[in-house]
């Protein structure tokens, strides 16, 4: 291919992966190319020095574990721009391609006068993944506001269009983490974006970040809701530049309602979140702190001192090491509980 063909692109051998996940583990790939056109996915699989190997498709990185050098090619997504798709009298449709910043994207989206992602700001990775993980904060999913997106189907090079209910979005979940799973690079999303915003600031945490901030104290604007949500996630979270981690690892377990009732006999301030189906999510977090495990360590790999949630790098641990401390709190809670942790990041 010439240099002149938009889908040109390079193949780096033997590419260590640590600057491409938030962990910051440093593993290998055979063969590495960052994509900066959707044609460039296709065409890369088809070139014969990878050709019928595994691929890899990374954004942002911020939900993986990489617990082995990975022995085939591995897919930078590097698409950018953002912009208005068009409106009408109910909303605005705002595209953003897959390798942009996802925190910067909603940013930009507030800056521009288009409200509506302010809970989700400040979440690691890429627009693109963000459909992936059905990303959510603070009372909102990104579901709520996904309208559509591009991808592109890596066997056949053809560019489909998903919307909502092919995504198949759930807690944490979609479509593109169960049958999707390796078969697709998204290459751009569509978000809806309500015209008649409505301000989602019932947690405890964003109201008191509210209060405290003189700005944001009696106003429910989302510029105030954005900014306490950057101050609480600032407050309680690592940032990954500075120690390795993946936010969030474990989800929020949902129970019955029967076995809900007999937690909350036995621990009167367990924290809950009613659902709408009559089952109740319960805070990961709080079950883990429970444990004991806040601030532990096995090695390099712990868990952060102020969010049991969140499992961390302090330098030098492997894949292997984190999902070993994974498992460890896995068991505490399910021996002390009966509940089953489930990592939200992918195993790789």
């Amino acid at each position: 291919m010439s240099f002149s063909d938009p889908d040109s692109f390079v193949l780096v051998p033997d590419q260590s992966l640590r600057a491409y996940n938030t962990f910051g583990i440093d593993a290998r790939a055979r063969w590495f190319c960052r994509a900066q056109t959707p044609g460039q996915f296709a065409a890369v699989l088809r070139d014969p020095r990878v050709a019928g190997m595994p691929h890899l498709v990374l954004g942002g990185g911020s939900n993986i574990v990489l617990t082995r050098d990975f022995d085939g090619v591995a897919l930078h997504v590097a698409l950018t721009g953002k912009r208005l798709v068009h409106e009408d009298d109910e909303a605005w449709y705002v595209e953003a391609a897959a390798g942009e910043n996802w925190h910067a994207f909603v940013a930009w989206t507030l800056a521009s006068g288009f409200p509506g992602l302010e809970n989700l700001a400040l979440i690691p990775g890429t627009v693109g993944a963000a459909p992936i993980q059905n990303i959510g904060a603070y009372g909102l999913e990104m579901a709520e506001r996904f309208d559509s997106l591009r991808a592109v189907e890596l066997a056949s090079g053809e560019t489909v269009v998903l919307d909502a209910a092919q995504c198949r979005f759930g807690y944490r979940d979609s479509f593109f983490k169960r049958e999707g799973r390796d078969r697709f690079a998204i290459t751009a999303v569509t978000f809806r974006l309500p015209k008649r915003w409505t301000p989602r600031a019932d947690y405890a945490d964003i109201a008191r970040a509210m209060d405290s901030s003189e700005a944001g104290r009696g106003s429910a604007t989302p510029r105030a809701i954005f900014d306490a949500v950057v101050a609480v996630r600032r407050a309680k979270l690592p940032d990954p530049a500075v120690l390795g981690n993946a936010g969030s690892f474990f989800k929020n377990p949902v129970v019955d309602a029967a076995m809900f009732e007999a937690l909350r006999a036995r621990e009167p301030q367990l924290v809950s979140y009613p659902q709408a189906d009559g089952r109740v999510k319960l805070a990961a977090g709080w079950l883990i702190d429970r444990c004991g495990w806040k601030g532990r360590a096995m090695g390099a790999a712990a868990v952060h001192e102020r969010q049991a949630l969140v499992l961390v790098n302090r330098g030098g641990a492997t894949g292997a090491a984190i999902l070993a401390l994974a498992r460890a709190i896995q068991d505490d809670v399910r021996t002390r509980y009966g509940v089953q942790l489930e990592p939200e990041p992918i195993v790789v």
